[in-house]
């Protein structure tokens, strides 16, 4: 299993789409390790640098409708490849949350009112998510003060992530 626990990389805008993840000029690539450089350089947001923000960040929290766009599997491939396992967002794109699910990866929706208080959080310095999967909670870290969240996803989706993805699901189970 994935980790999915980290440093947070808020990105405040919605309709993030798979454009803005991975641009499409690097789709001919004939790896996952070849988009790596790559990820969020087609997002513009004031102040973002992806070659700055990105490093060490492991979960991505975000606005609503994130990886809408094309269904390219590609966005989700190049968020793994850079170790960043776990998005929550107020909701997700359908193709693109069933392909972060495929990869063996963690698309949690969260109320907008949740997303709202995270960020308000974020000026307080670094947060931390730290995932407990099996009991579905997300424990965020910010200096001295610690806030548990209960999130949920379907069994299905549970039983990708325990496998490692589709693929490895498939394996099991046909």
């Amino acid at each position: 299993m994935k980790n999915f626990s980290g440093r947070a990389l808020f990105l405040d805008r919605a309709d993030i789409n798979t454009d803005e993840i991975i641009p499409a000029r690097y789709l001919t690539e004939v790896s996952k390790t070849a988009l790596k450089p790559y990820l969020l350089e087609g997002l513009k947001l004031e102040r973002f640098d992806p070659k700055v923000d990105l490093d060490n960040k492991k979960v991505i929290i975000t606005r609503d409708n994130f990886g809408c766009g094309s269904s390219r599997e590609h966005a989700a491939w190049a968020l793994e490849v850079n170790g960043i396992n776990l998005v929550i967002a107020e909701s997700f794109a359908r193709i693109f949350k069933q392909n972060m699910f495929n990869c063996g990866m963690l698309a949690v929706e969260m109320p907008v009112k949740t997303i709202d208080y995270l960020f308000s959080m974020r000026g307080n310095g670094c947060i931390v998510i730290k995932t407990d999967f099996i009991k579905s909670v997300f424990l965020v870290k910010i200096k001295n003060q610690k806030e548990e969240l209960d999130f949920s996803i379907s069994g299905f989706n549970r039983a990708l992530i325990n496998a490692g993805g589709w693929v490895e699901y498939a394996d099991l189970n046909y």
